[in-house]
C-alpha cells in the first residue's frame, strides 16, 4: 500500500504544480498590452532609454504587457496612428493634429520637451535676392515629411497660393538644411529649434530668415481611442503619480494646461487638400477642384 500511495501523493502534486502552471500562463495571456509611440529622427537608442523606466513604471502600475514603439519620421507615425495601433503617443504638434481630428485620439497631457512656443521658419542662403515670400514663385522648396507641424503643414500654409517649381521632402530638418546650404532648394522649412539647433554645423553658408510663422502649440501625449474609460483612467492616475523622474524624462507635464488646439487644427485640415499635389511639378498651391 506504501506505494500506491506515494503515486498518489506524486500525482496530486504534479496536477497541483501544473494547474498553478495554466494558471499563470492563462493570467499572462489575459494581461492588456499597451504600445507606446514616440518620433525619433534615427536616434534609437536615445529614445528608447528616454523612455524605457517610464515603460516598465506603466507596466508594474497598470499590471500590463506594455512595449514601446519608435518611429523614425512623421511619415510611420501617422500610419501607426492612423491604424490605432499606438495606445500611449508621445505626440509633436503636427501628429497630435491629426490623432485628434482624424483617428478619436484623446489628449492628455502637455509636453514639456516640445516647447509651447515653438514656430515654424522659411530659410533661404543670404546671397540670394529673395526677399518676401511671393519671390518663391517658381523656386525650389524643401519642407519636412507629412505630419511636420513646423516642417510641413504651417509652412505649407504660408506658401498657399504660390505657384512652386518642385517640393523636396527631407527626412529630417537637418537635411532640410543641407538642401539649402548645397544649392539643391531656394528655401527650406523647419522649426526655430531645430534651426538654432543645426545651423552652425554649416560654417560655410549664411542663413537668412525670410518668413518666421505664428506660434504652434505644444506637442501632446495622448490616449488612443480602444482604450475603455475605466482603463483610461488607470493610465491617467499611474502617469500623474509616476516618480518626478520619469515624468522628466518622458517629458510630460502632469500639472500643465492642455494647449488649445481648435485653430491648429483648421490650419491643418485647410493644407491637407493640397496634399494632392504637394509631389507634382510644378507644384500649385492652391484648392484642389472637386
Amino acid at each position: 500500500m506504501i506505494l500506491p500511495r506515494f503515486l498518489l501523493k506524486l500525482f496530486l502534486v504534479l496536477l497541483a504544480v501544473f494547474f498553478l502552471s495554466g494558471c499563470d500562463a492563462k493570467e499572462i495571456q489575459e494581461r492588456e498590452k499597451l504600445t507606446i509611440g514616440v518620433v525619433s529622427y534615427g536616434e534609437e537608442t536615445i529614445s528608447l532609454q528616454k523612455y524605457e523606466r517610464f515603460k516598465d513604471y506603466i507596466a508594474a502600475r497598470t499590471q500590463s504587457i506594455v512595449e514601446l514603439e519608435p518611429a523614425y519620421n512623421e511619415l510611420q507615425a501617422i500610419e501607426q496612428i492612423q491604424r490605432q495601433r499606438w495606445d500611449i503617443v508621445f505626440a509633436p504638434p503636427g501628429l497630435a493634429a491629426i490623432a485628434i481630428a482624424d483617428s478619436l485620439y484623446v489628449p492628455l497631457y502637455a509636453m514639456e520637451s516640445i516647447s509651447s512656443r515653438q514656430r515654424s521658419l522659411i530659410i533661404v542662403r543670404d546671397e540670394q535676392p529673395i526677399k518676401k515670400m511671393n519671390d518663391l514663385a517658381n523656386k525650389k522648396v524643401a519642407l519636412g515629411e507629412m505630419g511636420s507641424a513646423a516642417g510641413y503643414y504651417v509652412p505649407l500654409y504660408d506658401l498657399y497660393g504660390l505657384t512652386l517649381a518642385q517640393i523636396r521632402f527631407a527626412p529630417t530638418p537637418k537635411a532640410v538644411l543641407q538642401l539649402v546650404s548645397e544649392g539643391s532648394v531656394d528655401a527650406g522649412a523647419l522649426s526655430e529649434l531645430d534651426f538654432e539647433r543645426y545651423y552652425r554645423e554649416f560654417n560655410t553658408t549664411k542663413f537668412r530668415i525670410l518668413q518666421t510663422s505664428r506660434w504652434i502649440p505644444a506637442g501632446l501625449v495622448l490616449l488612443g481611442p480602444n482604450i475603455e474609460r475605466n482603463r483610461q483612467q488607470q493610465i491617467q492616475i499611474a502617469m500623474n503619480e509616476a516618480p518626478g523622474d520619469i515624468i522628466a524624462d518622458a517629458g510630460y507635464v502632469p500639472t500643465a494646461s492642455i494647449p488649445k488646439y481648435e485653430q491648429f487644427v483648421k490650419l491643418v485640415q485647410k493644407v491637407k487638400p493640397l496634399e494632392k499635389r504637394v509631389r507634382q511639378t510644378p507644384v500649385v498651391l492652391l484648392p484642389v477642384n472637386k
